[in-house]
């Protein structure tokens, strides 16, 4: 498995400015082979890490599985600020 760090801010800034979603970034970087993506800050600190897919089919499924999970914390963030 091949591993590749990404700089957090920089690439979530690029994300922004190029009005993209990391979803339309990971199915760029698909080819088959396995990808360990370890996303870490200015002092190379581990913030978080994903594990590629090797197929679209199977990235979409995350990107289902991240929205539902995304909104429901937010609905739960929202919740606690009341």
């Amino acid at each position: 498995m091949k591993t590749i760090a990404i700089q957090a801010a920089p690439f979530f800034e690029l994300l922004r400015d190029r009005d993209t979603s990391m979803w339309q970034i990971f199915a760029q970087m698909i080819d088959g082979e396995q990808k360990q993506l370890l996303f870490v800050d200015e002092t190379e600190k581990i913030l978080f890490n994903y594990e590629l897919p090797t197929t679209l089919e199977q990235l979409e499924e995350d990107r289902k599985i991240f929205s539902e999970e995304f909104s429901a914390k937010m609905k739960e963030f929202k919740k606690n600020l009341n």
